[in-house]
């Protein structure tokens, strides 16, 4: 990152706390840390920042770094490969109807909300299951 770039609140307060576990630690007096404290507070820049713990080990302070996004492409059960079912049933839906199949549409019907029911049911038990091992 650029020295000239200008140094936000938060990443002057990040070096404050380097800086005041650095002199926890031992390796700044009292009027090091003061003096380094209020030159930090004073800092515009990350280049006044990084001359305040160039002599002091670990990483120097960066701005944080704002990674290029992935672009988001939906949920990831959406970019699964697999058959498209719905534009099947949709296409055997219109060939039914344009079939004259009235009564096979009204058995495809009744099969489905039989399946729905029987989902409901089978949730229900198994929910009341689950419920009851748990307790």
């Amino acid at each position: 990152m650029d020295d000239r770039m200008r140094a936000s609140d938060a990443e002057r307060d990040a070096v404050t706390a380097r800086l005041r576990d650095h002199y926890a630690e031992g390796r700044l007096t009292q009027d090091e840390l003061d003096e380094r404290v209020s030159a930090a507070l004073h800092a515009r820049t990350f280049g006044d920042l990084r001359a305040l713990t160039t002599d002091l080990p670990g990483p120097a302070p960066v701005p944080p770094r704002t990674a290029a996004r992935p672009s988001w492409g939906g949920p990831p059960w959406r970019h699964r490969h697999r058959p498209p079912v719905l534009l099947f049933a949709l296409i055997a839906l219109l060939v039914v109807l344009t079939s004259g199949g009235g009564w096979v549409l009204f058995g495809f019907f009744r099969l489905i909300l039989l399946f729905w029911l029987l989902s409901i049911v089978a949730r229900i038990v198994f929910g009341l299951m689950y419920r009851r091992g748990h307790r």
